[in-house]
């Protein structure tokens, strides 16, 4: 077991403070999370090296189309999460609790390193389910890839508490996070009191130099209104910068919505161009055929080509090899923060 961070006593209850849910447990009680249990006194991160997936994928399938275009990540997971999305795409492991889990093979921070190399990547994603359940094995592999001269990013949900998100940060390059939808739709549909929390996280990476995109999945007849997505686009422009990566998702049925249709492309085409008033950079997903090239805001130069997932980047030294527009986003040569 490997105790966890975070967290205070009191009496005979542990309050878990990494994240805004901030659980109070009794002896031998589980988080929301699934995956952080009290025990004798204390609280215990209990998937801890534990990973229940590991692959390499391309850093656009995070996604993330403004970091390193091209590059090869190696990306991880443990079981758990702190919301509860009835849209859910992953719930098989998301969804999975420590104490009805199967034994995994420990897999240390160390070998997460040995791994990404032998696997000739300098890149390592935390993404899959909610990298925060897993923050101290996180933590753990982003020192040790720091000090390895390798970059770490988060696919992330942003529900963290701002304690763990500031002690986590300078590890971090890159984060992608989920912008759901209102803050009724969170109330709904995922479970959350209040998604300003998920708001200070983006603008607290955004604050602190780290490369950040987002992305909003969207559904049918629940976050696809024209309206909805003018203010998400509206407020992605005026808070976090107008050229930042948006990325509109296809919903496709899952978990408790299978019911609900797959989202049309068209609802995805109309909302890039709803968003486009706002935001330079707007990429679609789960759909074939979208055009997610990077074009130049500016001067309508082509600068990174995607046939798919990959991409081969036009770039010199960040910027538009035609009027020479600093292109927002870590690229080879560039290594801008």
């Amino acid at each position: 077991m490997h105790e966890a961070l975070h967290w205070k006593a009191d009496g005979e209850t542990i309050t878990c403070e990494l994240c805004p849910r901030l659980c109070v447990l009794k002896d031998e009680q589980i988080g929301a999370c699934g995956v952080r249990q009290v025990r004798d006194g204390k609280l215990y991160a209990m998937t801890y090296a534990k990973p229940c997936a590991i692959h390499v994928d391309p850093v656009e399938k995070k996604p993330l189309y403004h970091f390193y275009p091209g590059e090869p990540i190696l990306s991880l997971a443990t079981i758990g999460c702190n919301l509860f999305c009835d849209f859910c795409q992953n719930w098989q492991i998301s969804k999975e609790r420590y104490d009805d889990m199967f034994d995994q093979e420990e897999v240390s921070p160390e070998k997460i390193i040995q791994m990404t190399k032998d696997a000739g990547c300098r890149l390592i994603a935390f993404t899959y389910t909610e990298p925060t359940v897993y923050y101290e094995y996180m933590l753990d592999i982003a020192k040790l890839a720091k000090k390895e001269g390798m970059e770490c990013v988060i696919v992330s949900n942003g529900y963290i508490s701002e304690k763990p998100l500031k002690e986590l940060i300078p590890y971090i390059s890159a984060a992608n996070i989920d912008m759901k939808g209102t803050k009724e739709f969170y109330k709904k549909r995922c479970k959350v009191p209040d998604y300003e929390f998920i708001r200070k996280t983006i603008l607290t990476l955004k604050g602190a130099g780290v490369h950040v995109e987002m992305t909003n999945l969207i559904i049918p007849e629940e976050n696809d209104s024209d309206e909805e997505i003018e203010k998400m686009a509206q407020w992605v422009a005026e808070n976090v910068g107008k050229d930042t990566p948006l990325h509109f998702s296809a919903f496709h049925p899952d978990y408790k919505m299978m019911d609900t249709p797959h989202t049309p492309p068209a609802t995805l085409m109309k909302a890039r161009k709803i968003a486009a008033k706002h935001v330079d950079y707007i990429y679609l997903g789960n759909i074939t055929g979208a055009d997610n090239d990077t074009i130049c805001p500016k001067c309508g130069e082509l600068c990174i080509e995607r046939p798919v997932y990959g991409g081969t980047s036009h770039l010199k030294n960040g910027e538009c090899p035609k009027c020479g527009l600093e292109i927002n986003g870590r690229f080879s040569g560039k290594g801008k923060k």
